[in-house]
């Protein structure tokens, strides 16, 4: 099939073409597809101009196929059946047996004391994959890479979720401010949100992204600015300059936990006004349905319940969480 024929004939045309060919008869075809005679006459004028033949004539009170038409119509069968065929592949994932390679993009912060955790359960439960852990992006950049297949999902904790996601809540956590010993308010146990906006602070969210920050973020929401005299590409640097400086860094409780566990760090509650950070499970349409994708979620969400379990103090996490929809 050439390309005029490509840009003129769609799958539904084809379709009619094919009824029009088996049943000989408008009438008979309409009642088929549900369809008026008129749209289906209308429809065979079309197929006569797009291949230049009658395809079907009189021949007393009958129609019969022309020979292009009865050269045609094992063809037409044919890509018919192949769609078909299409929609009967079966979306399966084995875990045990699979070797995909997976591309997910998870916050910073997540880093540490969630991604262990998730790398374990994934190669305990399907040692043949192949996991690349990718830095994050802007709004922009990670619908793209979803859209493109690029990335398959996304942990993040923006304050509000990107449009035009699939999106799930997955945690949240209280947020505090870490300080070394000897900062000026290491001795608080809360900061209230004028000292907070007096003081410097650390950030590992550049600047001209300081919308996605789940601090600056709701900071903006408010009408409020802090100074951040610092970013860094990575949270692995921050407590290093943190131990050498007066600086403020303003993360979720359980990273902070994890560092102040080997580092020698003051935490502090964040202000009331920053509210919870909450983390978000995103993913697009195009691998909503995937069996991998609905796989790979489910586990996300059980690793989350592990962890807010954890920072709750629960005696026991939760092994198991319901299928993600």
């Amino acid at each position: 099939m050439d390309d005029q024929f490509q840009s003129l004939l769609d799958l539904k045309l084809l379709k009619v073409l094919h009824l029009l060919l088996t049943l000989k008869s408008v009438s008979r075809t309409a009642e088929a597809l549900g369809q008026s005679q008129p749209a289906v006459s209308a429809s065979l004028r079309r197929l006569r101009d797009i291949f230049g033949d009658p395809l079907l004539v009189r021949s007393g009170p009958h129609m019969v196929a022309t020979e292009r038409a009865t050269e045609l119509l094992p063809v037409i069968q044919g890509i018919l059946d192949s769609i078909g065929s299409l929609t009967e592949i079966p979306d399966h994932f084995d875990p045990e047996t699979s070797r995909r390679h997976l591309r997910i993009v998870a916050a910073n912060c997540f880093n540490p004391f969630f991604l262990p955790l998730l790398s374990q359960l994934i190669f305990e439960r399907a040692p043949g994959l192949t996991i690349e852990y990718c830095a994050m992006r802007s709004d922009t950049e990670l619908l793209q890479s979803l859209e493109d297949g690029e990335i398959d999902i996304v942990i993040g904790n923006w304050p509000t979720p990107p449009e035009k996601l699939r999106y799930l809540p997955l945690m949240t956590t209280e947020i505090v401010c870490m300080v070394r010993p000897s900062h000026p308010v290491a001795n608080r146990t809360e900061l209230d949100i004028n000292t907070y906006l007096t003081l410097s602070h650390l950030s590992p969210t550049p600047l001209a992204h300081a919308a996605y920050s789940p601090i600056d973020g709701r900071l903006r929401e408010l009408h409020l600015k802090r100074r951040i005299a610092v970013t860094v590409p990575e949270y692995t640097v921050a407590p290093s300059i943190l131990s050498r400086t007066d600086l403020v860094f303003t993360t979720g409780r359980p990273f902070a936990e994890h560092l102040a566990s080997s580092m020698n760090f003051k935490l502090i509650k964040a202000p009331p006004e920053l509210g919870r950070m909450s983390f978000y499970l995103l993913w697009h349409e195009r691998s909503h349905s995937s069996a991998c994708s609905r796989w790979l979620r489910q586990l996300i969400r059980e690793v989350a319940g592990r962890v807010g379990a954890t920072e709750r103090g629960d005696k026991r996490a939760p092994k198991t969480v319901p299928v993600v929809a």
